[in-house]
């Protein structure tokens, strides 16, 4: 076999191992059942939430960066996990909405997100919840 093949191979099998960590990170920090259908009652005022953090030129360049890439990959038909594997399937955009938003607010505090919250008190308390943030 010539080098370039075995180098093919080398890069295909390293990727095929990063989606395979990738998505047993993800089944270990996905999100209880409960949390899963409250945080899917609350995708429109995510979205919303998201978009606006990203819009916000107060916020550090790398948090504005975050939420664009997330409003990337959730406008995009390509999932890191495809939809036919069993809850993580449907559960990877929250999974991934989540942990981008804890990053947020560790960047750049809890005010940010309760400043751009668009819905109610309880919806931003159960998205709280949802992503392990303080209340």
């Amino acid at each position: 076999m010539p080098g370039w093949a075995w180098t093919l191979l080398a890069v295909a099998g390293g990727l095929v191992l990063c989606w395979a960590v990738l998505v047993a990170v993800l089944w270990w920090r996905r999100p209880e059942e409960t949390r899963l259908r409250d945080l899917l009652r609350l995708l429109p005022d995510v979205l919303r939430l998201v978009r606006r953090l990203a819009g916000d030129r107060t916020l550090p360049r790398g948090v504005r960066v975050r939420l664009w890439l997330l409003v990337l990959y959730l406008a995009s038909p390509v999932d890191l996990v495809p939809d036919v594997v069993p809850v993580l399937g449907y559960a990877d955009d929250a999974v991934v909405t989540v942990l981008v938003l804890r990053s947020v607010v560790r960047r750049a505090g809890p005010e940010a997100l309760a400043r751009h919250w668009p819905g109610t008190p309880e919806g931003l308390a159960a998205l709280r919840r949802a992503a392990g943030l303080p209340a």
